[in-house]
């Protein structure tokens, strides 16, 4: 049947054996293969998986455990300032997190006992480092999960350490779907606080819409903006840029003119407007990444820009952008309609 979280993303909710599990795995592997270079809405998604669970009806039924499947989606940054250092050691910053529909799959099942495997992009480090795991772990330490434990299954599609978000999307919607399969009634505040412990830019992916970002990545106001209907098209050189190496090359500094207020005016300004503190060194250091953004903008971007500390980036687009792959060979590619 059709599920809902509270904020209105959908997700599909079954009895039975795990999809992953399932002959019919080979199938929606592929259609999340499709998915994710075509940019089809998750939502979409789910619908169709489900209309194919209902009428295949693959899986064995049993009475205590619940499958259910999401998608946790990638974010950009709209320009990304940083304004100064703290005390505390960490940098104040000031961005635009803008959800878009890139996605990996999570599944849950209720169990007499914890389990978490992966498929897909192979996912370094240990288990425990995990934040899927360790949004476990903090709800486990709550005193929840008596009576059943959970069985993970992430399937990997979104690239690691490319400045999109996709570990702490996954963390965060770990949390969200525990509390609804387990009935758990956390509210989105409380949800906020817990994911908070996950990493700063998890809460975001809470409520999952489009966000302005301040103090040191972790709180967020609404913010208008308006991209539904265009193309976001992103490129990801498969460099990795440490987080030491992103901030080696900035000079903390607070400008006049905020971000927030210059993504709440027209996007026709912000090529000369619109800037990520990180960019201009990390492309001396990497010349493929400005090489990618420059090509972005022959090939009729509106605007373009490395998204976080790299390497991806990201161009907005009128319509659909051909032959995506063969433009930027050797690179990651993904296109699809901006939601909001």
């Amino acid at each position: 049947m059709l599920y809902k979280f509270k904020d209105n993303s959908l997700t599909t909710k079954v009895l039975g054996k795990s999809i992953f599990d399932s002959p019919i795995f080979g199938l929606f592997s592929k259609d999340l293969f499709l998915h994710h270079r075509s940019g089809l809405c998750p939502h979409k998604l789910s619908l169709e998986l489900i209309h194919f669970f209902d009428s295949q009806n693959p899986f064995h039924i049993f009475a205590k455990n619940t499958i259910m499947v999401t998608f946790p989606n990638a974010k950009i940054n709209l320009g990304l300032n940083i304004t100064e250092k703290r005390t505390d050691g960490y940098h104040n910053i000031e961005s635009v997190f803008y959800p878009i529909a890139w996605c990996d799959a999570l599944e849950m099942v209720k169990a007499d006992s914890f389990s978490f495997q992966s498929s897909g992009l192979e996912i370094p480090g240990n288990q425990d480092g995990n934040l899927i795991c360790r949004a476990y772990r903090i709800l486990e330490g709550k005193g929840y999960f008596k009576e059943f434990s959970v069985n993970i299954h992430l399937h990997k599609l979104l690239p690691m350490g490319a400045g999109i978000g996709g570990g702490s999307a996954d963390g965060a919607f770990a949390l969200k779907m525990l509390n609804e399969l387990f009935g758990l009634d956390l509210g989105i505040k409380e949800l906020e606080t817990l994911a908070e412990k996950l990493g700063s830019d998890c809460p975001f992916f809470i409520e999952n819409k489009p966000k302005f970002c301040f103090g040191k990545g972790n709180e967020f106001e609404e913010i208008n903006i308006s991209l539904k209907g265009k193309c976001m098209v992103l490129v990801n050189p498969q460099i990795h840029i440490s987080t030491a190496e992103a901030y080696s090359g900035v000079r903390p500094t607070k400008t006049e003119l905020k971000i927030k207020d210059i993504v709440s005016g027209s996007i026709s300004v912000w090529k000369d407007t619109l800037k990520n503190d990180f960019e201009a060194k990390i492309i001396e250091n990497h010349p493929k990444i400005g090489h990618i953004k420059d090509s972005l903008y022959r090939n009729g971007a509106i605007y373009a820009s490395m998204t976080g500390s790299g390497s991806t980036v990201f161009g907005i687009f009128d319509e659909k952008v051909d032959v995506l792959e063969e433009k930027f060979p050797n690179c990651i590619c993904w296109q699809g309609e901006c939601q909001y």
